[in-house]
């Protein structure tokens, strides 16, 4: 067994609303939550929040601006080590939120060949069409994203006071989610091993 296989799957969780008053901590705790409990995986949280990346992109070939390397640097480690993510959204507009594109538009091999999750949520469509973009977007990347999701359809009144939620089917969806998401990254990790991804 190799030392990749005992050290488990590490998962990147991206945290991708940064809008006051947000509800993604909730969410995203209760997921990291149903990663503890697991032994085949390990979960690194990163919070757009705590971790922004810079807004402007410099031109084809040209300098970043001061003081965005450090900035990057606090976030693409951390996703190249990654085996496989998972996404918590919101949506807003019939779409992800702008600090979500641009996290993920700073990098690019970081998520070839990798698996990608989703746990959205929101209002009447749960944050589903705000995922149905996000597997476009990608796909572009050479990422393979996951069929089941986990969504919640008017958040707020989803959960307790403690963070858990009410519907005892959203434990199982996250269980399902994971699942899939192991057998992704335990498959692709082996192919990237066997063979680096062609871009």
């Amino acid at each position: 067994m190799s030392t990749d296989d005992k050290q488990g799957l590490q998962v990147a969780v991206i945290a991708g609303s940064t809008r006051n008053g947000r509800f993604a901590p909730v969410v995203a705790d209760w997921l990291l939550g149903h990663v503890a409990t697991r032994d085949d995986m390990t979960a690194d949280l990163i919070d757009l929040v705590e971790t922004p990346l810079p807004t402007t992109f410099p031109s084809f070939g040209g300098e970043l601006e001061s003081g965005a390397a450090e900035l990057i640097a606090a976030v693409s480690p951390r996703l190249e080590s990654a085996d496989a993510f998972v996404i918590v959204t919101p949506e807003y507009n019939h779409s992800f939120p702008a600090p979500l594109k641009n996290a993920i538009d700073w990098h690019n091999h970081q998520w070839h060949g990798k698996p990608v999750g989703f746990v959205s949520y929101g209002g009447l469509s749960g944050g589903l069409r705000a995922v149905e973009q996000l597997r476009v977007v990608l796909a572009e990347l050479n990422a393979m994203t996951i069929r089941n999701t986990v969504s919640f359809h008017g958040a707020a009144q989803c959960f307790d006071t403690d963070g858990k939620p009410l519907d005892p089917a959203a434990d199982a969806a996250a269980k399902t989610m994971l699942d899939q998401l192991a057998w992704w990254a335990e498959a692709l990790r082996e192919a990237r091993r066997v063979r680096p991804f062609a871009a």
